[in-house]
């Protein structure tokens, strides 16, 4: 497993980070977002979002679960499995996404761990403790889909 740590210190550098990160994504790339309620996931989303060339607004997916994003390079699916707390075993066709033509993004990831390909990006956001915009990201790579691309020139 690679991991890599950074620092943003606004919504924008979040944002952009984003927007780099989108330039290693491929098809098929699932990424787990982590973090407390306004840490900063959709933001991120948001930036990915450009960086696959989706001219959409993304929104958080609350309350439909799913949005899917058709007009970049390749789709982005953004899921929020926040609602499937209390449903964890409710069929919703995960493995389509995950193993699709596109880009999935997996907010509260958590729960649904079971149906979490081996091979995803785990991405944790956190608040910096010195800095009222600044975020603390965490980037691990788990399986070998990962092994060939450079995240570490994105920082």
């Amino acid at each position: 497993m690679q991991e890599y740590n950074l620092q943003t210190h606004s919504y924008q550098e979040t944002e952009s980070f984003g927007h780099r990160f989108a330039s290693l994504l491929e098809a098929g790339d699932v990424i787990l977002l982590n973090g407390d309620l306004g840490v900063g996931k959709t933001t991120f989303t948001r930036g990915l979002a450009q960086g696959l060339g989706i001219s959409k607004n993304v929104k958080s997916p609350t309350f439909t679960l799913i949005r899917e994003y058709q007009d970049g390079k390749m789709p982005l699916y953004h899921m929020d499995a926040y609602r499937l707390e209390n449903n964890p075993d409710e069929d919703l066709g995960f493995d389509e996404y995950f193993h699709g033509n596109g880009v999935t993004v997996v907010e509260w990831p958590q729960f649904i761990k079971d149906e979490v390909p081996a091979d995803h990006i785990s991405v944790n956001l956190k608040r910096d403790p010195d800095s009222e915009d600044g975020r603390i990201i965490n980037i691990k790579l788990h399986g070998d889909n990962y092994l060939n691309r450079d995240f570490g020139a994105i920082l």
